[in-house]
């Protein structure tokens, strides 16, 4: 009941290359692809990732112990939107060296044989020793033709090993490969993180008495720092929305991310204000209040830490309530008294933030703007994103 209309929503709100990432638990997956199918159509389905969301197996468990959450992605559209490249790991670039000093750079070497088929396979090669090779290893074909490989040999692009004796190989090139990698399916809790790490991160921010009572499965901000990786770059003012805000890690994450990279993107945070358990409340109500507590420690964190940093660490708060105008509700009996009291209709527990707040929501403007206060012919007036808006309440 909570995930169709937001999920409606979120597909009216993405642009039209944008993504959709979901965390969910295994015994709910099915009926979350199905509803995906309906909203956003099969074709736009792009993966379903296992996240390992504890470091270690359950004993108390009946059955199995329950490692792994998914995590689906889906494309508004699914044509218009590929994932943006992680970075190599250092692994991966100590697989590179350059004991021939090739003026290239680093490089790898790879197998020139393999066991598929390939007419053009078999022939002989003449190591730079003198050795002759009559073919590749039984039961294998080269992977290129005679000719290629020769292109390839005066290219420079074939290692016969230090001595000029062995087995041909292909040289490939750190610099001919992509700059980063292609993410996988399997996110393990040694490249992303997982719940206790969440939890340890949470409680460096907020306060809880009982820390065993801390939220089941709060996300570590390495989990959200991939999706943003992969779904944002540093300087297209992309918007990052969380319908599910629990306990901020998204923002937290997004703080850094800019910090990082000097970049621009921006959240935007939903929480309902469920009450919390008396249990390790330390004194919050519910649970939006922990968000906000969370956002507020994170910023102040990031400032600290990175001086330089003159991205945006604040954010403003919004509860959905109605009107700051009055109902129009006349007694049709009376109705000069109607629109007598209807004079004043603005609703008297309301602020001039309120009401400005609403009128930059029904003209379609950015809830984010700068506002300043400016005096005018002796009237106190609401400047908005440097005069694009005057308002005098």
């Amino acid at each position: 009941n909570m995930m169709y209309p937001r999920l409606k929503l979120a597909h009216s709100l993405l642009r039209h290359d944008g993504v959709i990432f979901i965390s969910i638990a295994d015994h709910e997956v099915y009926n979350l692809r199905s509803v995906m199918n309906d909203v956003f159509g099969e074709e736009n389905f792009v993966a379903t990732v296992i996240w390992q969301k504890v470091f270690s197996p359950k004993n108390t468990a009946r059955h199995f112990s329950e490692d792994h959450d998914y995590i689906v992605v889906y494309a508004k559209n699914g044509e218009a939107w590929t994932p943006r490249l992680l970075p190599r790991t250092e692994e991966m670039e100590a697989r590179y060296s350059n004991p021939d000093s090739d003026p290239r750079g680093v490089w790898t070497s790879g197998d020139l044989s393999a066991r598929n088929y390939y007419g053009e396979g078999t022939y002989s090669v003449t190591c730079p020793s003198g050795r002759t090779i009559d073919g590749p290893p039984p039961g294998t074909y080269w992977r290129v033709s005679k000719a290629k490989f020769d292109e390839m040999d005066r290219d420079g692009r074939i290692w016969w090993g230090a001595d000029g004796n062995n087995m041909p190989r292909q040289k490939r090139f750190l610099a001919d490969v992509k700059a980063g990698r292609v993410p996988q399916t399997l996110w393990t809790y040694e490249e992303v993180g997982h719940t206790q790490e969440a939890k340890k991160e949470l409680l460096a921010m907020v306060s809880f008495p009982n820390s065993d009572a801390v939220f089941d499965t709060p996300k570590p901000t390495r989990l959200m720092g991939r999706i943003l990786q992969l779904a944002t770059s540093p300087n297209d003012g992309d918007i990052v929305l969380d319908f599910f805000a629990g306990t901020g890690t998204m923002m937290d994450t997004l703080y850094a991310q800019n910090a990082d990279d000097h970049g621009n993107r921006r959240g935007i945070l939903v929480q309902l204000p469920e009450p919390m358990s008396e249990t390790g409340t330390s004194g919050w109500k519910n649970i939006a209040d922990v968000t906000k507590a969370r956002i507020r420690a994170a910023g102040k964190r990031h400032r600290e830490s990175g001086p330089m940093f003159a991205g945006d660490l604040g954010f403003r708060v919004f509860k959905l309530d109605s009107s700051n105008i009055r109902a129009w509700e006349p007694d049709r009996q009376n109705l000069p008294k109607s629109l007598l009291e209807s004079v004043d209709h603005l609703k008297s527990d309301r602020t001039e933030a309120d009401i400005l707040y609403e009128l930059l929501l029904k003209l379609g403007l950015d809830l984010c703007v700068p506002i300043e206060k400016k005096k005018i012919a002796g009237k106190e007036v609401h400047s908005i994103s440097g005069g694009v808006l005057l308002a005098c309440l």
